[in-house]
């Protein structure tokens, strides 16, 4: 019985990629004209000017192609006030949310308004765009809207060949409270130790920890220590190079069943050319030094082999 406080972990996790599609001749248009300094809607079906322009046709569904540039000064047809900007907003000091209807535009264009206070926005009011100090072909090169009274910023419009791409950061923080298993877990692991739970119905071992068996329903109450040594019971090559990538292709990731579990995870395999690596091959984790060692899986850096001969396939292919 491994004994090791249930006190449950909590951390702020961030997720991001860069985000890149390809845009197409409509869009592909309106970024390309953005970064000009000018703005392109395109004609419906029914003589409506879209903005930012569609593709296709909102009533028919038709393709659309008749381009139209519409002004750069609109009106407020709606609006709600950020007094507390997030990261990654277009301002990061209080502004409005707002739906403009460009003149010449027969759609509101959603942007942020930079006006002092609420008490500044009315529905109704005309604003007029404030250009990015760098266009680059996206909408972020309208900077903001600002109101009619404010001094206009003069900023030189871009130049360049015709945008095709954009790539968009995209970024998810939020707070993980781990469950008392799981933060009973991640505790063993700053200690150098691998924690599973033994179910009480069917004796399966489930690493990391669940708190019940997916197969009984019962709680997994029973804790035991497991060895930092198994076999690998499957395994990808990845070749493929992608951002943020620590390791240079080709390497292995590999589900590691460790001796004494029925359950196996998902790890780095290196130490062996990525060819070498196969089903049944035993492996012993690669702890990082102590002292960088945290409440992580990462405190192994990979797996390597052992040298040892391999598992016999029936060992380990019913948890394929």
């Amino acid at each position: 019985m491994v004994t090791i406080s249930s006190e449950p972990l909590s951390a702020p996790l961030n997720v991001g990629f860069d985000y890149t599609r390809s845009l197409g001749p409509v869009l592909g248009r309106f970024a390309t004209g953005l970064r000009a300094h000018t703005i392109a809607g395109i004609r419906g079906s029914d003589g409506r000017v879209l903005v930012p322009p569609a593709e296709y046709d909102p009533v028919t569904a038709e393709k659309l192609t008749e381009f139209v540039d519409v002004g750069t000064e609109g009106v407020v047809q709606t609006w709600s006030w950020i007094a507390q900007p997030l990261a990654g907003q277009p301002l990061q000091h209080p502004f409005a949310w707002a739906l403009v209807k460009l003149d010449g535009a027969d759609t509101g264009l959603l942007h942020a308004v930079d006006a002092a206070s609420p008490d500044r926005m009315s529905t109704g009011m005309r604003v007029r765009v404030r250009w990015a100090a760098e266009p680059v072909g996206s909408i972020r090169d309208i900077e903001c809207f600002e109101p009619l009274d404010v001094e206009p910023t003069e900023r030189a419009p871009g130049e360049g060949d015709p945008v095709t791409m954009v790539t968009t950061p995209i970024h998810l923080t939020y707070q993980h409270t781990a469950s008392p298993e799981e933060s009973r877990y991640l505790r063993g692991l700053a200690e150098g130790k691998l924690v599973g739970q033994r179910c009480p119905a069917c004796d399966k071992v489930y690493i990391p920890p669940r708190g019940s068996c997916p197969t009984d329903g019962v709680p997994t109450e029973d804790e035991i220590e497991l060895p930092d040594h198994g076999i690998v019971t499957t395994f990808c090559v990845v070749n493929v190079p992608f951002l943020g990538q620590r390791i240079k292709p080709p390497y292995v990731a590999a589900y590691i069943l460790l001796e004494g579990a029925d359950i196996p995870f998902l790890h780095l395999v290196l130490g062996c050319e990525a060819s070498e690596v196969r089903m049944g091959m035993r492996v012993r984790a690669n702890w990082r030094p102590r002292d960088q060692w945290g409440t992580t899986l990462e405190n192994i850096d990979h797996f390597e082999p052992t040298g040892e001969p391999d598992a016999a396939y029936e060992t380990f292919s019913q948890h394929l």
